[in-house]
């Protein structure tokens, strides 16, 4: 049932405007070697300014490991499974979007550099895009919702244990409570609706809707509908429970004389 869906997906992007699948096109070709390491540099550079190679190394792995892992799954490891008769595009590979793992990857690694109270400018500025680029890639038939899901949890995997690792190291603190309400009316809220609503219409959609089997050009995109709602919702859940790992924690100031010694 999964393919059947994502197979329908596939062929309801083909009714997508065509200004609209240029724009997503557009927005996936941004992201090349050149941009990933121009993106890695300054993430390292914001370390650097802070005094904080653990930082760097930090964000570094997270991008790293993250696209690494990510490739190695989709060209060596996984194949797709011939689950329904299916022949042309719709049988080859492409879990995990390595796209999605990039921008997702490169949103966590910065969120862990910049100081705290820079942390919700850092979102406002970067967390939109990496969620939207997942959204791009059913748009622009690269890749089906469950490579953007994977991807997403690969990152969030990665993310989530070189945090764990600088627990380990004592590199964290808490930061003294305080109230940041600009960060939470004009981020926060903001990714949590459009999360939860997308989770939601995805949802209902694909509930309500007959699963093709076939070709069925109104059912076909109403596959298309659910799972580009769901794969931009999936992104951002994983953002925000990201963020909520580092919820008012920023380094430790002495982290850097402990590495010295």
């Amino acid at each position: 049932m999964g393919q059947q869906i994502e197979n329908a997906a596939l062929r309801g992007a083909d009714q997508v405007d065509a200004a609209l699948v240029a724009e997503s096109d557009s927005a996936l070709d941004a992201i090349t070697i050149t941009s990933l390491a121009v993106a890695s540099v300054l993430v390292v550079l914001i370390a650097m300014a802070r005094k904080r190679v653990d930082l760097a190394v930090a964000a570094g792995t997270i991008i790293i490991v993250s696209s690494f892992i990510t490739q190695v799954l989709k060209r060596f490891v996984l194949q797709r499974p011939e689950l329904v008769e299916v022949a042309g595009p719709y049988v080859n590979n492409s879990f995990p979007s390595g796209h999605t793992t990039i921008a997702i990857s490169v949103l966590f690694a910065l969120l862990i550099v910049v100081p705290f109270r820079w942390r919700g400018l850092a979102m406002f500025f970067s967390a939109f895009y990496a969620v939207a680029i997942g959204a791009h890639t059913l748009t622009s038939k690269w890749h089906r919702f469950s490579d953007v899901l994977g991807a997403n949890l690969i990152a969030l995997g990665v993310a989530c244990f070189v945090t764990a690792v600088l627990v380990k190291r004592g590199a964290l603190m808490r930061v003294p409570s305080g109230r940041y309400p600009l960060r939470v009316i004009f981020v926060v809220v903001p990714i949590l609706l459009s999360a939860v609503a997308t989770t939601l219409i995805g949802s209902v959609l694909i509930t309500l809707s007959d699963i093709p089997a076939v070709a069925d050009s109104t059912l076909d995109y109403n596959m298309y509908l659910a799972l580009h709602a769901l794969a931009a919702g999936c992104s951002g859940v994983v953002v925000l429970i990201f963020w909520w790992t580092w919820r008012r924690v920023d380094v430790a100031a002495h982290a850097q004389t402990r590495q010295t010694t």
